[in-house]
């Protein structure tokens, strides 16, 4: 029986490896989720075979519950609401890992639920799991619901500092290791215990709340690395293989994501992973957001839809602004009015376009826009020069030009799409407002530019309309 547990382990192992491999692009993922999703089930069913489990009465109904909640956030959680229903996730997946080594601790520890002085032999294997468990754990629960908490509007989204920040985590940080390798020479010491998770919340709480908005799709990746690193560490605790497997997948594909991302943001891992610790642009009344000289130059749909009936490229750039109108579909429909013309229509999309990873490829795609079109940066920046007409959907920081010369701007050295450099770029926004990072888009006055205003979604079906009316 135990090998039949093990090689169904192994298999499910496989499952996750090819379920990540093919959640790499948007043409595989839902294959990708069907595959990780088998593994899951093959794992918990070895699971609870190999546990020998007595009553199944408590386990039916928390999946049923688990199951009913999963199935209303996913009907219920909007598109634009993705990035948050992920931190929440992330956070869910940490606070699991704590309780689960803190009732493993429990359950070893004699003198629970009463101090009764005894002492106990703890392996140290185990004690070493147990005390990563609810560091890391603790710290993901706690950040992630600080991060759902920005990208909801609950938390501000600026960054949020005070005295000796960093010292202060690191001296929370040292003093949970320190506590950590005390607990291991005296096992019986609950309050210790206690008190490790009490600092590793706290802890969570600091080391997000000083990321800014515009970091935060970076802050979500790095705390599903957390989650997955969580879940590792957990099943070192229940010393159980697939936890393990599982939990080092997701921590090794989240670190690599994030990766990816600080260098699309241009920051340093070690700035997010410290809140903060180091920041682009210069602090203080250098970095405020500068009001730009010049009037910006409107058009209306009848307007643009007569430019666009003489040009031979295309380039749209979708942003935030077009999840929040849920505007796919009406651009799907302009990709496919401006194709019918001759009209050679791609898209761009920054790799932090959004709030999250993908966040523009899954709206794209679920509005039926082929694969093919959705160019990532690197694949299409070359190409502005040489293109007639850019549309920007709701994109603002991403296509900021002061990130490549404004050294006081906080998003200066952040790679971004040249959007500036096509012949005419027509940026559709509801207003003059600034973007996530707070500051205003000088692009907004540059000669070329022409400022659509407008809900995206009525804006670009009201577009449609007038290029069929040519």
């Amino acid at each position: 029986m135990r090998i039949a547990i093990e090689i169904t382990y192994l298999v499910s192992s496989i499952f996750f490896i090819f379920g990540i491999k093919f959640l790499g692009s948007p043409k595989t993922a839902r294959k990708g989720n069907l595959f990780a999703s088998i593994g899951m089930f093959m794992a918990i069913a070895a699971t609870l075979v190999d546990q020998e489990v007595l009553t199944f009465e408590w386990i039916i109904i928390g999946a049923l519950v688990g199951s009913a909640i999963g199935v209303l956030l996913a009907v219920k959680t909007p598109m634009t609401g993705m990035p948050q229903m992920v931190g929440v996730l992330n956070g869910f997946g940490g606070g699991a890992s704590t309780l689960v080594a803190l009732s493993e601790y429990f359950k070893l520890n004699p003198n629970y639920p009463v101090d009764q002085g005894l002492f106990f032999d703890l392996p140290v294997n185990t004690g070493v799991a147990i005390i990563l468990s609810i560091l890391i754990g603790g710290v993901t629960f706690t950040g992630s619901m600080i991060a759902f908490g920005k990208l909801q509007g609950i938390v501000t989204g600026k960054v949020v500092k005070y005295p000796l920040q960093h010292p202060f985590n690191l001296l929370l940080i040292i003093f949970v290791l320190a506590a950590g390798v005390y607990v291991l020479f005296n096992p019986s010491m609950i309050m210790i215990v206690l008190l490790i998770t009490l600092v590793s919340l706290v802890l969570g709480v600091l080391l997000v709340l000083p990321i800014g908005g515009a970091d935060m799709p970076v802050a979500i990746s790095l705390l599903n690395s957390y989650s997955g690193l969580a879940g590792s560490m957990t099943g070192f605790v229940l010393g159980n293989n697939e936890l393990i497997i599982a939990g080092a997948l997701v921590g090794a594909s989240g670190i690599i994501l994030t990766r990816i991302m600080c260098k699309a943001m241009n920051r340093s891992l070690l700035n997010v992973v410290m809140g903060g610790w180091a920041s682009a642009g210069t602090e203080g009344p250098a970095a405020e957001s500068k009001a730009h000289q010049g009037t910006a130059k409107s058009v209306d749909a009848e307007e643009l839809a007569m430019l666009l009936d003489s040009v031979s490229s295309v380039i749209i750039v979708p942003g935030y602004g077009m999840a929040v109108g849920q505007a796919q579909h009406a651009v799907r429909d302009l990709m496919n009015v401006l194709e019918k013309k001759g009209i050679n229509v791609r898209f761009a999309i920054h790799p932090v376009a959004g709030r999250m990873p993908g966040h523009m490829n899954v709206l794209l795609a679920e509005a039926q826009v082929p694969y093919d079109k959705l160019l990532a940066m690197e694949d299409i920046n070359d190409d502005f020069p040489n293109t007639d007409v850019v549309i920007v959907i709701g994109a603002n920081d991403v296509v900021n030009p002061a990130a490549r010369h404004d050294q006081s701007s906080p998003i200066y050295g952040m790679p971004i799409l040249n959007v500036d450099y096509a012949k005419t770029v027509v940026i559709n926004k509801r207003s003059m407002n600034v973007g996530y990072a707070g500051i205003d888009n000088e692009l907004f006055f540059y000669p070329n530019a022409l400022m659509y205003f407008g809900d995206s979604k009525e804006a670009m079906s009201k577009l449609v309309s007038e290029i069929k009316a040519l």
